[in-house]
C-alpha cells in the first residue's frame, strides 16, 4: 500500500524563513569566537592532560590496553614484522645507495617514535621501496659512484659517510617540512594525491625499483642513472653489458627468486590458515650467508657481498646541512609521497577495524620520526605496504607491536649484525624485487576502474606513463596536475538542465531524464550542477542564454518595445503614478504578468541553486548581468535552494539592487507556488502539496 503525505504551510522566502527559524548570526558568531578564544587560552590541569593525550597518543591508549586480549597478537605480529624488517631494511638501503647497516637503523628508530606519536594501530613504519628509490636518486646526483674505488680504503669510508650524510639531510628536511605542515594544520593536503594517483605512482615506481636491481642480480658494476628517462637508460646499460654478467651471481639470483616467489605466494593465498607468515626472507638471508661463507664465493667467483656491519648502537651525527638548497625540491616530493602512502594505509586499516586516525597527528608522528632519526644516520622512512599487511594478518592490535618489532632489530644491531658480512648483495636485490608483488598486482584493478570512472582510469594511465617514462618525482607532479585539470574541466563543463514537475508532487527533476515530468507553464526552471566561478562563467552564460533564448537581437528589440510602452504610459498617467513606477525593477508582478506580450511564453526564470556549491566575484557579477538582461526582455529572475555562502556572496556583490529580495525562496516549489499565485492573484499564500 502506497502512503501519501499532505503538507500545508506558508510559502517561505529566504528572509521569511530566516525570521521564523534562523538565529542571530552576529551575536552567536561573536559568542562562538569569544568561546573559542577563551577555550584555547584556558590553562588547567585537565586541558594539559587532554593536550598531552592528543599529541602523545601512547598516554591515551596504553592505560586502556587490554593485556590478556591483545598482548599475544601484538607480540606475534611485532616479532614477525621485526624478522621481515632485517632483510628488507638492508635491501632498501641498497636502493637508497647507502650501506646496509643504515637500513637497519632506519628500521629501528622510526618504529619506536611512531609507536609513541602515531595514531594508526596497524601501521608498520620503516624503510619503503618507493621512498628509498627517490632518496637514492638524490644521493646519486650529489655523491655519484666512482668507477674505481678500493672498498677497504679510507676513501670508501669517506664516500659512505658523504652518502649517508645526504640521505640523513633528506630525512631531516622531510621531517621539518612535516612539522611545519602540522603547525599549519595542512593534513588535508594528502587528499590531493588521490587513490588512482597513489596506486599508479607506486606501481610505476615498482618498475624503476626492479630495473635498478637488475645490475645487482646479474653482478654488473654499472653507474646509476638519474633524471628523466633513467629507467630506459638503465635498461639499455644493462642490455649492453649482458656479456659481462657474473654467472655465480646470476645463479644466486635465480635460486633466490625460485624460493622467494612461491613461498610468498603461499603466504598470500593461505594467510588465513597460517598462524604467522613463513619468514622466507630471513631464512634466505641466513642460508645464503652461510653458503657464501662456506664456499668463499666473494673471493672465488668475485661476487659482491654486504661487507662489514658494525655492531652496537649508532652515535648521534649531524646530517649534511649544507646540501639543503640542492635537495629541497626532491625532498618536497619525497615528503608528500611518504605522507600520502602512510595516511592512506592508516585510513584503510582504520576503516576496516572501526577506529579513526588523525591526519594532522600523523604529520606530527612522521615529522618527529624523520627529524629525530636523521641524527642517527637514518634515511627517510614511512609506512610500508608489505609489513603493514603482514602485521594486520599476524594478529596485531595496537601500536605496542612496534615495541616487539624494534626489539628484534635491536638484537640484530647489538649482536647479530656482523654475522651478515658474507651476505651476497644479489640476495638483497631479489628481496627488493619480490617485495613489490602488491604494487605490480594493482594492474588487476584497471578493468574495474575503467568500468566505474573513465576519468580516474585516465588519471591512472597518465600518472603511470609519466613516472615510467620520465622519473618518479616529475611523473608524480604530472599526475597531480592532470588530476586537478580533470576536476577543473568537470566543473567548467557542469551540466545545465531544465527541470520539470512530477504531477501532484513538489518533486522537480531534469526533463531529459524524466519524460513524464512536465514543465510549469510560463516558468523556466533551470539547475546548474556545479560551482559558478571565473573558470566556467562563460559556459554558464552560454547555457543559460541558449535555454532562455537570450540573443542580443531579442534583448535589443524587447528593450526598445518596453521603452515605447513606458513612454505611452507616462503620457497617459498623472505625475503621482509616475513616482510610483519610477523603479521599474520592483514594479508589481501582477502588472507584469498581465502586460506580458513577448513572443515567448516564458514569463519567469527560476534558478535552482541546490547544486551550486560556491560562487566567486565573477560568478556573482554574472548573476547581476543576467538578471538585468532578463528584465530587459520582460522576464523576472527567481532563486531557490541557495546555501548560506552562495547567498552571502550574491548579496554582498549588490545583486539585490537589481533583484527583489523577496524573489529568493527556500525551495523550488515555494517559488513556483509564489509565481503561480501572482498570476492568479489568490486571497492567501498557502501551499498545499500532495505526495
Amino acid at each position: 500500500m502506497s502512503a501519501s503525505v499532505a503538507v500545508y504551510r506558508n510559502i517561505y522566502t529566504e528572509d521569511r524563513f530566516k525570521q521564523a527559524y534562523g538565529s542571530d548570526d552576529s551575536t552567536s558568531g561573536s559568542l562562538r569566537l569569544r568561546d573559542k578564544l577563551a577555550g584555547r587560552c584556558r590553562c588547567s590541569r585537565q586541558t594539559c592532560l587532554h593536550l598531552l593525550r592528543e599529541r602523545v597518543p601512547i598516554f591515551n591508549w596504553l592505560p586502556r590496553y587490554r593485556l590478556k586480549k591483545w598482548i599475544l597478537g601484538d607480540t606475534i605480529g611485532g616479532l614477525t614484522v621485526g624478522i621481515l624488517h632485517i632483510p628488507q631494511g638492508m635491501a632498501f638501503a641498497l636502493l637508497t645507495s647507502v650501506a646496509p647497516i643504515f637500513g637497519l637503523y632506519t628500521s629501528f628508530f622510526p618504529v619506536v617514535l611512531y609507536m609513541v606519536f602515531g595514531t594508526g594501530r596497524h601501521v608498520s613504519t620503516g624503510t619503503f621501496a618507493v621512498v628509498s628509490l627517490m632518496t637514492g636518486s638524490v644521493v646519486e646526483q650529489l655523491v655519484p659512484t666512482p668507477l674505481e674505488m678500493n672498498s677497504s680504503s679510507s676513501e670508501a669510508a669517506d664516500f659512505e659517510a658523504q652518502r649517508i650524510g645526504v640521505a640523513s639531510a633528506v630525512a631531516l628536511l622531510s621531517g621539518i617540512i612535516m612539522l611545519c605542515m602540522f603547525g599549519l594544520q595542512l593534513g588535508f593536503l594528502s587528499t590531493y594525491l588521490s587513490e588512482p594517483i597513489v596506486k599508479a605512482f607506486t606501481s610505476a615506481a615498482a618498475f624503476h625499483v626492479t630495473i635498478s636491481q637488475l645490475q645487482s642480480m646479474l653482478g654488473l658494476r654499472l653507474p646509476r642513472h638519474t633524471g628523466s628517462f633513467s629507467l630506459f637508460k638503465t635498461l639499455a646499460s644493462v642490455m649492453e653489458n649482458l656479456p659481462h654478467t657474473n654467472t655465480a651471481e646470476l645463479l644466486i639470483s635465480l635460486v633466490c627468486l625460485a624460493v622467494l616467489v612461491p613461498v610468498k605466494e603461499i603466504n598470500m593465498r593461505y594467510r588465513q590458515r597460517l598462524c604467522t607468515p613463513i619468514p622466507v626472507e630471513i631464512l634466505t638471508v641466513i642460508i645464503a650467508t652461510g653458503v657464501a661463507y662456506a664456499s668463499s664465493l666473494d673471493s672465488t667467483y668475485n661476487i659482491e657481498i654486504v661487507g662489514h656491519i658494525p655492531a652496537g648502537f649508532p652515535g648521534p651525527r649531524m646530517p649534511a646541512l649544507h646540501t639543503f638548497p640542492d635537495i629541497a625540491g626532491d625532498t618536497v616530493a619525497i615528503t608528500f609521497v611518504g605522507y600520502a602512502v602512510s595516511v592512506s594505509l592508516a585510513m584503510i586499516y582504520a576503516d576496516k577495524h572501526g577506529y579513526s586516525i588523525h591526519p594532522n597527528q600523523e604529520l606530527l608522528a612522521h615529522g618527529i620520526s624523520n627529524t629525530v632519526s636523521s641524527f642517527f644516520t637514518c634515511f627517510p622512512s614511512s609506512a610500508t605496504l608489505a609489513t603493514t599487511n603482514i602485521l594486520e594478518s599476524a594478529g596485531g592490535y595496537t601500536q605496542l607491536s612496534g615495541l616487539f618489532t624494534s626489539l628484534v632489530v635491536l638484537v640484530v644491531l647489538l649482536l647479530i649484525g656482523p654475522l651478515f658480512y658474507f651476505l651476497p648483495k644479489a640476495v638483497l636485490a631479489c628481496i627488493n624485487v619480490t617485495s613489490l608483488r602488491q604494487m605490480f598486482l594493482q594492474f588487476q584493478e584497471l578493468p574495474e576502474l575503467w568500468r566505474i570512472s573513465r576519468i580516474d582510469f585516465m588519471v591512472w594511465v597518465v600518472t603511470w606513463l609519466s613516472v615510467v617514462v620520465l622519473n618518479v618525482d616529475v611523473g608524480l607532479a604530472i599526475g597531480v596536475v592532470f588530476s586537478m585539470m580533470t576536476v577543473i574541466c568537470r566543473t567548467q563543463r557542469a551540466g545545465c538542465s531544465v527541470l520539470g514537475r512530477a504531477s501532484n508532487t513538489e518533486i522537480y527533476r531534469p526533463l531529459e531524464n524524466h519524460s513524464k515530468c512536465y514543465e510549469v507553464p510560463g516558468v523556466k526552471i533551470l539547475t546548474y550542477n556545479g560551482p559558478i566561478y571565473y573558470g566556467n562563467r562563460s559556459f554558464f552564460r552560454e547555457e543559460m542564454s541558449r535555454l532562455l533564448g537570450l540573443t542580443p537581437e531579442r534583448i535589443r528589440s524587447r528593450e526598445k518595445a518596453r521603452k515605447a510602452m513606458e513612454k505611452r504610459e507616462r503620457e497617459a498617467i498623472v505625475s503621482t503614478v509616475e513616482r510610483a513606477i519610477a523603479n521599474t525593477s520592483f514594479s508589481s508582478e501582477n502588472e507584469f504578468f498581465k502586460s506580458e506580450t513577448s513572443e515567448s511564453n516564458v514569463q519567469a526564470v527560476l534558478i535552482d541553486c541546490s547544486s551550486v556549491t560556491f560562487v566567486d566575484v565573477a560568478g556573482a557579477r554574472l548573476f547581476t548581468q543576467m538578471c538585468t538582461e532578463c528584465q530587459k526582455v520582460g522576464v523576472y529572475v527567481y532563486l531557490a535552494n541557495c546555501n548560506e555562502s552562495v547567498l552571502k556572496i550574491l548579496t554582498s556583490s549588490g545583486l539585490m539592487t537589481y533583484m527583489n529580495p523577496q524573489h529568493i525562496f527556500v525551495t523550488v516549489h515555494d517559488a513556483v507556488m509564489y509565481i503561480q499565485q501572482q498570476k492568479e492573484k489568490p486571497p492567501e499564500n498557502t501551499t498545499t502539496v500532495w505526495v
